[in-house]
């Protein structure tokens, strides 16, 4: 049985030994990386850097958020907007295994460049097991590569120090309540972002149009469970597809896109059945999403696929 009090007393004595020198932590806001900022900060105190990278692939006002969890976690942290580095880096790419080796690769770009101007040797990364899993290696088979785990280049600077790499996100989600992190009920966000909700290329244009399309699915699921209408799904969001779809604006022929709902229930991100989302609310999101997004969106299809066979994200 997992023990969250024994774990984070033997993680930092852990990273106390380890850690002989200042360290960087990819800081995105979600569970991971926040447990793993707070055991590390406990650790080595202001010898750690969280480090918050906009890739401009975020969800509606998360960055701004993330920067306000930092302060109140009394992080040394920097913040950096790299948007239109990411956009141009991913131009033209639509592959989602390139995809998400481009962003893992930048971000060690990035990361190496605050390392060489604040002296540091270590890169701490929220890594859980499901992340090393599915990402393959040795005698298991790539299922898709982590931009966290399959992203990274072969020749790194930094060391890797990866405190949470054996633990799956219920342990994870124990470890954030026992910690008093404010985020330790957050819905899991992947690491490369919108970029792996749009199937096809991840385009500016694109980006905003799901990114508003997960922000209404999250908004009405959630006011929905706020109401008692429905119980909380372990993740939810809106995904953007490469089809077109004829449909009908007023009197007149439209040629739109097409967005696909995905809500799950899972614990430990290793399988998920789908969830049974009530037909009304379900309404209210289609409508709200094509009433919104009516010059691009004419067209909403719910999914009803289980893992296995699919995973809990498209891509």
């Amino acid at each position: 049985m997992f023990k969250p009090t024994a774990f984070i007393k033997e993680a930092t004595e852990q990273i106390q030994k380890t850690v002989k020198g200042k360290a960087l932590i990819a800081f995105s806001g979600g569970v991971d990386s926040t447990v793993c900022a707070a055991l590390v900060n406990k650790a080595i105190g202001d010898q750690l850097i969280a480090v918050h990278v906009d890739t401009g692939y975020m969800r509606k006002n998360e960055s701004k958020n993330t920067k306000k969890l930092m302060e109140e976690m009394n992080l040394n942290y920097r913040f950096i907007d790299a948007s239109k580095e990411y956009y141009a880096s991913l131009k033209n790419v639509t592959d989602p295994e390139k995809k998400r080796k481009i962003i893992g690769e930048k971000f060690i770009e990035l990361f190496d460049e605050v390392a060489n101007e604040e002296n540091i040797q270590y890169l701490v990364q929220g890594t859980i097991a499901p992340d090393w899993i599915e990402s393959g290696g040795e005698l298991r088979d790539t299922i898709k590569s982590h931009h966290n785990v399959g992203g990274l280049p072969e020749k790194m600077n930094l060391k890797l120090v990866e405190p949470l790499r054996d633990l799956y996100k219920d342990e994870v989600r124990e470890l954030a309540r026992e910690l008093h992190v404010s985020v330790s009920e957050k819905q899991p966000f992947p690491g490369p972002g919108l970029a792996i909700r749009i199937m096809g290329e991840a385009t500016p244009k694109r980006t905003d149009i799901v990114r508003e399309a997960c922000a209404i699915v999250e908004e009405e699921i959630e006011k929905a469970s706020s109401e008692k209408k429905m119980t909380l799904p372990w993740q939810y969001f809106a995904v953007l597809l490469p089809v077109k779809s004829v449909g009908v604006h007023g009197d007149k022929r439209a040629y739109g896109q097409v967005i696909a709902i995905r809500a799950v229930e899972s614990m430990d991100a290793m399988s998920c059945s789908f969830s049974t989302i009530p037909h009304d609310i379900i309404d209210v999101i289609s409508n709200r999403i094509t009433n919104t997004l009516g010059h691009d969106i004419n067209r909403v299809v719910y999914d009803v696929t289980n893992k296995p066979p699919g995973t809990i994200e498209w891509e």
